[in-house]
């Protein structure tokens, strides 16, 4: 039998609504800078591929880089949040991102810029499980997916960020400012180190050594497997209809930076309202079936997001798409969270996504050589529809533990 340490100080009471709203605050700031730092080479892709005399698809090497190193960061800092706590981790990856993201804007080379993005990948890869943890342990149970829609979309907010700050910065100071803004987390940490207590849920159940630590993760190695194959899928289809959005705009329909900005930002408004409203549907309608419904509905998609005749249907399409694959999205922390075991919350959920996001982290790449042969309407909409088809498919083999209590 396992021994935990109980604090009776902290563990007997609930945490408090504004300790919960500043949990909840400070983890969706926190994965909304991260995806601004993201999305900003996504933007500047053809640019900075011109100072580096790249192609698209070097640049979208470095997004595969970033993606592909995720899991380490997910890997360290997981583990350090079930050992010592969810806050001193996430304060930690918060600064080291944002110091990356800063250099990567001063980066001398393409090779350094290479080098930079794949250690923004460890801070990225992070914050994620660090955030979904501490939030979702400290918001009621009966408004877990609610919240997990709302903290999720801190993802398309930073999307939609970042279409704002290219939209105004880059044609008058070029692309390596914008970087330079995704300095702003460190900031965030000190609101993290003098707002946002501690989960209770892990001052209950947290383990006493590593070796306990240990053999509580590799005791459910199955769950591990499942949560990877089932975040392969949701990452090839969230980054295999984001990543390479802002090009096929330009490449396809020859739209310049305000018109990509704009029908970007648009489709961050679909995610935001999509992800809010499936993590909400959720709490009522189950986990898995709101995934597998707005997955289904995003392949009914396909033909108006990629083959739109005119911009108007095109914006359509853009809306509905992140609507429904955010949709799907806004559903995982509760999802993941309520699957995993006390003990391994903080690691478990997010090394098992971001080695799902190594899995797909090619998807930018191929889809960008695949447009080399084809067009890059159909090379996006072929992946679409295979990878929803798969995301769709995985969540229904899996299980769900709606409305489960934490720390008992």
């Amino acid at each position: 039998m396992a021994n935990h340490v109980t604090n009776p100080a902290t563990s007997s009471q609930p945490p408090g609504a504004g300790d919960q709203g500043a949990a909840l605050l400070a983890c969706y700031l926190g994965w909304t800078l991260d995806a601004f730092d993201f999305f900003l080479v996504s933007f500047c892709l053809t640019d900075i591929g011109r100072e580096f005399h790249q192609s698209d698809a070097a640049i979208a090497l470095s997004i595969t880089l970033t993606l592909a190193f995720r899991p380490v960061g997910a890997f360290f800092f997981g583990l350090l949040a079930d050992r010592y706590g969810r806050r001193l981790p996430l304060i930690l990856v918060l600064v080291f991102y944002s110091v990356v993201e800063v250099l990567s804007g001063l980066a001398p080379n393409f090779t350094i810029f290479l080098g930079l993005r794949a250690l923004f990948g460890i801070g990225m890869g992070g914050e994620w499980g660090l955030g979904a943890s501490l939030a979702m342990e400290k918001v009621p149970p009966r408004l877990r997916g609610l919240l997990s829609g709302f903290l999720q979309q801190g993802y398309a907010t930073g999307n939609l960020l970042a279409a704002a700050c290219y939209f105004f910065l880059l044609p008058r100071f070029g692309w390596r400012p914008l970087f330079f803004v995704g300095g702003l987390p460190a900031l965030l940490a000190l609101f993290v180190q003098f707002r946002v207590k501690e989960s209770e849920v892990w001052e209950r159940s947290r383990s006493e050594s590593w070796g306990e630590l240990g053999r509580a993760i590799v005791s459910n190695w199955k769950l591990f497997v499942y949560i990877s194959i089932l975040m392969m899928g949701m990452n090839l289809s969230s980054h295999g209809t984001q990543d390479m959005y802002p090009t096929f705009l330009q490449r396809q329909w020859h739209f310049g930076p305000a018109q990509k900005a704009g029908i970007t930002a648009f489709s961050a408004l679909g995610a935001i309202i999509g992800g809010s409203l499936c993590g909400m549907l959720s709490d009522r309608f189950g986990r898995r079936r709101s995934m597998i419904v707005s997955l289904l509905l995003a392949v009914l998609v396909i033909p108006l997001w990629a083959y739109a005749p005119s911009v108007g249907l095109l914006m359509a399409g853009a809306f509905l798409m992140q609507f429904m694959v955010q949709g799907a999205w806004g559903v995982v922390p509760a999802h993941l969270s309520e699957l995993s075991p006390d003990a391994v919350r903080g690691f478990l959920p997010g090394f098992g996504y971001q080695v799902g996001v190594l899995l797909a982290s090619s998807v930018a790449y191929v889809e960008a050589a695949f447009a080399r042969r084809t067009s890059y309407s159909t090379a996006m909409a072929a992946t679409a529809a295979v990878v929803f088809l798969f995301a769709a498919v995985v969540t229904a083999l899996g299980k769900e533990r709606r409305g489960a209590t934490f720390g008992q």
